[in-house]
């Protein structure tokens, strides 16, 4: 019989699903929309009604729907989710509140018991897992900050007293598994509903970053993963934990007992290039309509016609200002007559550029680390004119992987791992995880690159950041 693994990738806005082979090949995918966060006063920040369930039960539908196979030949599922959020459930493991997001600032501080419908206290892996099998089982991967965990053994910690700092007590969190272990079997009206073989494995991952980097294929210190999304972060799979890392926060790998560090983020990081396309509206879609390609190709098309460097017109991302610097705003400089909305759109992937070698710097120099290649994951990777970019600002290979969900395929090399398929984990990324192209850098580019960064990206904050607060109080 043909076998396949299917893996969930439940994300801030969407859920991805796909199904491969044992080699990795994905031969069916689906997704399903989310909806809008909700925001109903200041700092809160929740999923309406019970959306990431729905979201992940009409993703499976829609990747079966694309699926040519036989479902029954499905032997195992991982399941990725968002990482950083809270989860409240009452006794039968349904939701006494909406899932808390990662964006809420109460999750900045422990849990505070204040409501006595809340049994559980769990992460979105937690609840998932629970709505996919029927278990009160979770990942140990998925629990950072203000969670009792011990790293040391990928268990609760036997402190009391830790468990009272972070607001909860043992009989309020689920028991805890590895990633690559089973968190139950799927539930037999799930399995009837998906045209599945009742009873098999649901398997744990990691939080989402660390899925991503499984499903990239990075191996080593001298590979980074670079994830072009809505928060773009980049991550180095280590050996050690490093305590009161500066430039960098370490977390849990999706390998256990490893960890992966990963560097600054931008905040709505892609999401620029989507305000830039709805700035040009129709004209937009009407001009690739006519050469019959989507509208970011079109747009990526006409921005590989501008030079380099964007005859000057530097971008600065600051989109979204954070609490510690509140007066800071996007910036754009150095116009003049030759500058059109290509180039606007090229200075825009070439400042995202910026930012994330930045970035990382600061991660490299704090751990003393020297890189030979990227990998590029996310919507952003699609783009060829941002892989050259990113290749000709680091000097270095870019690759960009096969399919539509590192966090996916990172999700089935975890059940290919628990079915041992495959000898260990890295056994099977090398097996699934494919290269589709790879960037090779420009040695000119790359010292013009350089040159901009040095002697303007990283200079320019200290002499705006004086005009802007001026403007703050102004227009706040």
């Amino acid at each position: 019989m043909n076998r396949y693994v299917m893996g969930i990738d439940n994300g801030s806005q969407s859920t991805k699903v796909a199904i491969y082979d044992f080699e990795g090949n994905e031969v069916a995918f689906g997704s399903y929309q989310l909806k809008e966060t909700l925001s109903p006063e200041p700092g809160v920040v929740i999923h309406p009604d019970d959306d990431l369930w729905d979201s992940v039960n009409g993703a499976i539908k829609n990747c079966l729907a694309n699926f040519t196979g036989n479902p029954k030949e499905i032997a195992g599922i991982g399941l990725c989710t968002i990482r950083c959020c809270r989860v409240l459930l009452k006794e039968d493991g349904h939701l006494a509140y909406p899932v808390i997001s990662w964006m809420d600032s109460r999750l900045s501080r422990p849990y505070v018991h204040s409501d006595d419908q809340v049994k559980y206290v769990t992460t979105t892996s937690g609840y998932l897992g629970f709505r996919l099998t029927g278990e009160f089982t979770d990942s140990a991967s998925n629990y950072e900050i203000h969670w009792p965990l011990n790293r040391e053994t990928l268990d609760w910690s036997q402190d009391k007293e830790y468990f009272k700092s972070c607001g909860l007590t043992r009989d309020m969190v689920f028991d805890l598994v590895k990633p690559g272990e089973e968190l139950g079997t799927l539930r037999k009206e799930l399995a009837d509903l998906y045209g599945m073989k009742p009873g098999i494995p649901v398997v744990a991952t990691a939080n989402d970053k660390a899925v991503e980097a499984l499903g990239s294929g990075i191996k080593d210190d001298e590979t980074i993963m670079i994830s072009l999304g809505t928060f773009i972060s980049s991550m180095l799979l280590r050996n050690d934990y490093k305590e009161n890392a500066v430039n960098f926060f370490p977390t849990l790998a999706c390998i256990p007992f490893k960890y992966v560090y990963e560097s600054k983020g931008i905040r709505r990081g892609m999401w620029t290039v989507s305000w830039f396309k709805k700035l040009i509206g129709e004209e937009l879609v009407i001009e690739a309509a006519k050469l019959g390609v989507t509208e970011e190709e079109y747009m990526n098309r006409k921005a590989q016609e501008v030079p380099v460097g964007s005859d000057g017109l530097i971008t600065i991302l600051d989109w979204l200002s954070t609490p510690s610097e509140p007066y800071r705003k996007g910036i754009m400089m150095g116009f003049d007559q030759r500058h059109t909305k290509f180039h606007i759109y090229r200075s825009i992937l070439e400042a995202i550029s910026f930012n994330i070698k930045n970035n990382i710097d600061e991660m490299l120099a704090e751990i003393d680390v020297t890189l030979k290649d990227a990998v590029v994951i996310g919507g952003g990777s699609k783009s060829d004119l941002m892989m050259q970019i990113i290749a000709d600002l680091f000097g270095m290979p870019v690759h960009r992987r096969e399919g539509n969900s590192s966090a996916c395929l990172g999700a089935a090399i975890c059940v290919c791992k628990h079915l041992a398929i495959y000898s260990d984990f890295y056994e099977a990324a090398d097996k699934m995880v494919k290269t589709s192209k790879t960037f090779v850098p420009n040695p000119e580019n790359n010292v013009l690159y350089n040159n901009v960064n040095e002697t303007i990206v990283k200079q320019v904050r200290k002499h705006t950041d004086e005009i802007l607060k001026l403007t703050y109080p102004i227009f706040s």
